[in-house]
């Protein structure tokens, strides 16, 4: 099975505001960047779509290594999403999960792969994880231009 390695990262100016997300899928010498963004978003929103966007570029299944700066969805899909989906999207609280049509995307979009996911610190001078962020932001500048929701 193909390996590809995903380094993917969101970004937001104002929260809620305009938000971008980026990521770079590697397989051997192969590189792809991806990213875009909306006008009215959250950066976890955005952290999401990251790696939907990137799983969902893949044209078949892969043994895939997701590197994200955010806990958020490290933890989200890797632990909090099994009790999530048994308590019928409600939290612990009995609160509706926030976030849950990208939760399910994400899920969906996970589970065409085998997924491994690595949590990097952000902003600590990880090459990858930095080009994610400026591509990200280059999302955010994006939507800011346009005014509409881009993707590229």
């Amino acid at each position: 099975m193909e390996e590809v390695d995903i380094y993917t990262d969101g970004a937001c100016s104002g929260n809620p505001g305009p938000g971008g997300w980026g990521a770079i899928l590697r397989s051997g010498s192969h590189e792809k960047e991806i990213w875009g963004g909306e006008p009215a978003t959250t950066n976890n929103r955005m952290e999401l779509l990251a790696v939907i966007r990137a799983l969902d570029a893949l044209k078949r299944p892969v043994a895939a290594r997701v590197h994200t700066d955010s806990q958020y969805v490290q933890k989200g899909i890797s632990e909090w999403i099994h009790g999530w989906k048994a308590r019928g999207w409600k939290t612990a609280s009995k609160e509706p999960v926030k976030n849950a049509d990208l939760w399910r995307a994400l899920d969906d979009a996970a589970s065409r792969h085998q997924v491994k996911w690595l949590w990097v610190r952000g902003h600590n001078g990880h090459p990858e994880n930095e080009r994610a962020d400026a591509l990200a932001r280059r999302g955010v500048d994006a939507v800011r231009k346009s005014g509409a929701a881009v993707q590229c």
